[in-house]
């Protein structure tokens, strides 16, 4: 993926006061139809780690992935990537650049494809030069799935993520399910 600098992009501040909060996930029914893909499809690039859930991953039998706004956007940029022919090796480079943005940067890009290489793109020039060399056969502007999927994402449930001193993680930082049912169990008594 090319990435020249340039002037900052003028959408980063797309979400002005209401910028996601970072504590607030989406179950797996959630992210698949926010992101328009199958339940298969999430469980398989989360066991691959194409796309793993960044709040709360599955440990065990009976715990549910939490997907933070940021996975839901990846997901839908990935389903758009599959649909017009790009393969997932070239996706999984592609998920790496997005991987190390925050929210409102991904705003600002643009990813053209060829079918074979994903190329971003942080401004129109870029674009325009990426197009002038015939490289470039379709693209997907983040931005437009972003405002997709915040007004999407405000119609569907989601949940707060605990700290996780809270949810009982142990010293390995997961999650240990025995410990809060106690908790539970001895706030109610």
């Amino acid at each position: 993926m090319s990435q020249t600098g340039g002037q900052p992009p003028l959408q980063g501040a797309l979400f002005g006061a209401d910028v996601p909060d970072e504590l607030i996930g989406y179950r797996g029914t959630t992210a698949c139809n926010a992101a328009g893909i199958t339940y298969r499809q999430l469980d398989y690039w989360a066991r691959t780690d194409l796309v793993a859930p960044s709040i709360r991953s599955a440990a065990g039998s009976g715990t549910q992935r939490l997907y933070s706004f940021k996975d839901i956007l990846v997901l839908k940029v990935v389903k758009r990537l599959l649909d017009t022919g790009v393969s997932l090796h070239n996706i999984r480079v592609a998920v790496e650049h997005l991987r190390a943005r925050g929210v409102a940067d991904l705003a600002g890009v643009t990813l053209l494809s060829d079918g074979t290489t994903v190329y971003e793109c942080t401004s129109a020039e870029e674009v325009v030069d990426l197009l002038a060399g015939g490289q470039g056969v379709f693209g997907i502007a983040v931005s437009g799935a972003l405002r997709e999927l915040h007004g999407s994402l405000a119609q569907l449930p989601s949940e707060r993520a605990e700290p996780a001193e809270e949810t009982g993680a142990g010293a390995d930082g997961k999650s240990d399910e025995l410990g809060q049912r106690r908790r539970r169990r001895s706030a109610s008594a």
